[in-house]
């Protein structure tokens, strides 16, 4: 690591409507299985057919959940994989659940999903659902998840979804490949309604390549088009590892890095390690799923104190660590750039985000 941690408070730490990124994560994503049926070119987990014979069983699960309860994140979201590969994901979710914790269900479009009572899932404590679509098109979207079916399954989970007040994310992954087809996805989400709609800015890690990055300043005249979206559609807008939408937003308001905009739904500052947390399939932490840094185990470790006192989480939550433009840019207490991409990028997850184009006026 090539910024020396100090497990220290950083002076000036910003809160988020008095959430405190030091004392729990605002995220904790569980990968509860890495098994799949789907074959996804970009897949984070590279998922399997089968399940890992290391998994936390069901036992392991239940203690993580008592621990995860005690601590109270706010938000627990159970992904994969295709967490419905479990076949206790169901009871897992009723006991994260009746412990007062907020469950989000991340399931792949399957068959399997399709023969799940989306009645059960929401009394069982399904709070929100997660959809994918990174093709605005039958053709696109298929090839893009690598099964045939796989978007008509997608439309048809998110209609029974709206037909059983199940709360509904969509979840869009933007690449290379994919950027000309934004118009389309936009006016896809006027007409399928999503509470949510999350757009993922392309990590390198797993499936995913360099090659696969789309061109910043694409991705500039993107964000500046999804800002205008902003308290403005009949659907929530944020992004996921692409955290420089909120300086777009913010630029957009005429403020500046102290005035965020109304309508903007991610905790400002929140990004890998700092108010986020991932634990895969067999108990490794990480700051997220998309930087692949294992910083302990679940299994023997609990994971409040990875999260508080592991030297890589402490630094990634201190400003004062980022190096590059980042660390010189005024946005960077509300951004701080995705330091799972540098990484993917440089190999330093304190690098600049190499998908910004914005140049800090410290950095002039």
């Amino acid at each position: 690591m090539p910024h020396t941690a100090t497990l220290q408070h950083p002076v000036g730490m910003p809160t988020i409507d008095g959430y405190d990124f030091d004392e729990r994560p605002f995220l904790v994503f569980w990968e509860i299985t890495r098994a799949c049926a789907l074959a996804c070119s970009h897949c984070r987990a590279e998922a399997q057919p089968h399940r890992h014979p290391q998994e936390l069983d069901t036992a392991e699960a239940l203690r993580l959940i008592g621990q995860l309860a005690a601590w109270k994140p706010p938000m627990l979201i159970l992904t994969g994989g295709d967490p419905l590969m479990r076949r206790d994901a169901l009871d897992l979710v009723r006991e994260a659940a009746d412990a007062g914790l907020h469950v989000g269900l991340s399931p792949s479009a399957t068959q399997r999903l399709l023969q799940t009572d989306f009645v059960e899932l929401k009394t069982a404590g399904v709070q929100r659902m997660s959809l994918s679509l990174d093709g605005a098109t039958r053709e696109t979207h298929d090839a893009f998840r690598g099964v045939a079916g796989t978007y008509d399954r997608t439309i048809e989970a998110v209609r029974r979804a709206h037909d059983v007040g199940l709360d509904l994310q969509i979840n869009t992954t933007l690449t290379r490949g994919n950027m000309n087809e934004y118009e389309d996805f936009k006016r896809l989400m006027f007409e399928l309604k999503p509470a949510m709609w999350s757009v993922f800015l392309l990590v390198p890690t797993g499936r995913a390549g360099l090659a696969d990055l789309p061109d910043p300043q694409d991705i500039e005249r993107v964000f500046e088009d999804m800002a205008g979206l902003v308290g403005k559609a009949p659907f929530a807008v944020k992004t996921t590892e692409g955290h420089h939408f909120r300086r777009v937003v913010m630029q957009q308001s005429g403020g500046g890095a102290s005035r965020p905009r109304p309508g903007m739904r991610s905790p400002l500052g929140i990004r890998d390690g700092r108010g986020v947390m991932f634990i895969s399939h067999i108990g490794e932490v990480s700051p997220s799923g998309f930087l692949p840094m294992i910083c302990g185990n679940v299994k023997t470790t609990h994971p409040e104190e990875i999260y508080c006192k592991h030297p890589l989480f402490v630094s990634l939550r201190d400003n004062d660590a980022l190096g590059g433009k980042c660390g010189l840019c005024d946005f960077r207490s509300v951004c701080g750039g995705s330091r799972a991409r540098a990484f993917g990028v440089t190999g330093d997850p304190f690098a600049a985000d190499p998908s910004c184009v914005y140049q800090p006026k410290r950095a002039v």
